[in-house]
């Protein structure tokens, strides 16, 4: 889908005020970037694809392999280690999260007392705490805290000592003009935020339900927590931000609809009267479930992975600007292997990093001939995006410079090939309407525009060279694309960013995503547009604003 109209007309309107202003201020790059070429992004694809690599799934010999050779790049194009110890490795915590034993739970509720089963009527959350906690019940809506948004389900209540019931997801969830996210669940639908937000209001214990009114019911308690909690060992871990679950003190479980009900019809309440209230702009008031008590014990236990993002930066020239960084960016991971074959990975995402690489050499010939950005700029390969965006949502939980210094964030990810969604493509390419490579031959995805209108303007003027079909479109989107990047984590906490992607296609995510199949003269356009607009922001002018609430 495209921007609105009213977006798309106030987007042309800033960008005739603002296209002067980034080609005068960034200048003219040096010529270091005609250094970007085919024959050495298909160099590089063609190591970090390799058999060898293994898929280069997070936490594997391949990964490893991975990391050291951008981290022997970023040395020998005279990038400053600025991560830990002076190094080029930004430390990134997971967890996995392993169930214990002793988890219970028991409802009183119209003077009846009733031992739940599990995994019949309740479930712990994997970022549930381990603990004790008996109190009365609150329903709270969604559970959502959102100032900007206008949002407060919580009002003032005192849910102190007290265990809180939220629904899933959020208000207004297929509403395209949400407040929230629009046609797509947001970051403030997120479980392990609700869990946070009734612990830091002294919430005993939350529990989670499903929103009935919005969600016709497609899983079982049961299957729910099958996905949660799988017999065998998943071939891919399921990786949790440690950062994040360590914060959880309390217990956090999922409860069955009809577990709900049982709790709340005594109290004269059903869970869709309750749901359909929580809709309430702004927030209806939580209700107190009169004589309704739950005792809930959680035993889970988290194992600690440590893994590292690759960073190297540039500093920046100007002794008055160079505390402002960019950031640029690809993720390194990639699905692995299983016993059917390797799952290269050489669109997503050797081809971001082979780009990231091509822009450090360019920015190295750059200072070589003299030239320096005013500005400093962050080169970035994250680690864990396939499982959540997790190296760089362990960023922006410890930047290496204030996020608010942060001026833009230009994320690549899947740039080597040209968009093809097959009629009935599936649900990997739902939302998007179907359309040939050859329609998208000379096009790229700019996703993340309509968050920073000065941002777009700068994208648009960076593109005298590459001329790029620029496509501004899936900012709002059932297909999600928004948030399944790296420059997701950015824009929620409100720092200009972009996603530059050439589009989806039938290889993504298979073992046919190989590096015979990139289209390199295309791709090294793309990364040229990419590092002219990275020369344009550092050379000093305007910082680009967030134009919009958060996300």
């Amino acid at each position: 889908m495209s921007v609105s109209v009213r977006a798309l007309l106030a987007g042309l309107l800033v960008s005739a005020g603002l296209l002067g202003l980034y080609t005068t201020a960034g200048r003219q790059p040096p010529s270091a970037g005609d250094s970007i070429t085919a024959a050495d992004l298909q160099r590089e694809v063609a190591f970090l694809a390799s058999d060898e690599m293994r898929g280069r799934l997070t936490d594997t010999p391949g990964n490893r392999r991975a990391a050291r050779h951008i981290e022997d790049r970023f040395e020998a194009f005279g990038l400053r280690a600025v991560g830990e110890g002076s190094s080029y490795r930004h430390p990134v915590e997971l967890l996995t999260a392993v169930l214990g034993a002793g988890n219970t739970l028991r409802l009183h509720a119209g003077g009846e007392t009733e031992t739940a089963a599990s995994p019949r009527d309740f479930f712990p959350a994997p970022f549930s705490g381990s603990a004790e906690a008996a109190g009365p019940v609150v329903f709270a809506g969604f559970g959502i805290v959102a100032p900007d948004l206008g949002r407060d389900d919580y009002r003032d209540a005192d849910v102190a000592g007290k265990v809180v019931l939220v629904l899933d997801h959020e208000p207004g969830e297929f509403d395209p003009d949400s407040p929230f996210a629009g046609v797509v669940a947001s970051e403030r639908g997120r479980a392990l935020r609700k869990a946070l937000e009734a612990q830091r209001r002294g919430a005993v214990a939350v529990a989670i339900v499903d929103d009935v009114h919005n969600h016709a019911r497609r899983w079982s308690l049961p299957d729910l927590a099958a996905r949660a909690w799988p017999r065998r060992p998943p071939r891919i871990p399921p990786y949790q931000l440690a950062a994040w679950i360590r914060q959880v003190r309390i217990p956090a479980v999922r409860i069955s609809v009809e577990l709900a009900g049982r709790l709340l019809a005594p109290a004269g309440y059903t869970l869709r009267e309750l749901a359909l209230r929580a809709e309430t702009p702004g927030g209806a008031a939580p209700v107190e479930i009169q004589d309704a008590r739950l005792e809930v014990a959680t035993s889970v236990r988290h194992d600690l992975t440590a893994v590292d993002n690759v960073v190297g930066l540039i500093e920046g020239a100007d002794p008055g600007l160079r505390h402002e960084w960019l950031i640029i960016c690809a993720h390194y991971d990639h699905e692995g292997a299983n016993a059917a074959g390797i799952f290269n990975g050489a669109d997503d995402d050797a081809s971001g990093v082979a780009g990231l690489l091509e822009i450090a050499e360019a920015y190295a010939l750059a200072r070589d001939a003299g030239a320096r950005p005013r500005r400093s700029i962050l080169l970035a390969a994250w680690n864990a995006e396939e499982q959540g965006l997790l190296g760089a949502w362990a960023y922006t939980e410890q930047p290496l410079a204030p996020l608010g210094d942060t001026v833009a964030v230009l994320n690549m990810d899947m740039i080597g090939r040209s968009e093809e969604v097959p009629p009935g493509g599936g649900y990997r390419f739902a939302g998007l309407p179907p359309q040939t490579a050859e329609s998208n031959r000379n096009a790229v995805n700019i996703i993340g525009h309509s968050f920073s209108d000065g941002l777009r303007a700068a994208t648009a003027a960076a593109n005298r060279h590459a001329r790029l079909d620029l496509r501004f479109r899936y900012d709002n989107n059932r297909s999600n694309l928004l948030r399944r990047s790296d420059q997701w984590p950015f824009l929620f906490h409100r720092v200009p960013a972009i996603f530059v992607h050439t589009g989806l296609h039938p290889d993504y995510h298979t073992q046919r995503d190989r590096p015979d199949t990139l289209e390199y003269d295309k791709m090294a356009r793309v990364v040229r547009l990419v590092y002219d607009l990275s020369w344009d922001l550092a050379q000093g002018g305007d910082r680009p604003t967030f134009d919009r609430p958060a996300p």
